[in-house]
């Protein structure tokens, strides 16, 4: 799947889940933190996708995707990011 597939499927899962994909510029990598009590994922949208990519999946880790459906090529990029990040 082509990566800016997986961006809008990323966005998406992140819709069906009720979670905030911030997106801004500056001098930082990106994550999931706290904004007025709401957990949010921040990524810098001037890094390179494949860094946005990884930052998302990483941080869709903390969410239980058990029993929800999430497209199968997603699954297994979240799958292949949090086992090379081990």
């Amino acid at each position: 799947m082509k990566k800016d597939k997986l961006l809008e499927e990323f966005e998406s899962l992140g819709e069906r889940l009720g979670v905030k994909i911030v997106k801004g510029k500056g001098n930082f990598v990106g994550g999931t933190c706290h904004i007025n009590e709401e957990k949010v994922i921040v990524i810098n949208k001037t890094k390179p996708v494949e860094q946005r990519l990884r930052v998302l999946a990483l941080s869709f880790l903390e969410w239980d995707l058990e029993g929800m459906f999430v497209m199968p090529a997603l699954r297994a990029y979240i799958d292949d990011i949090n086992t090379l990040n081990l």
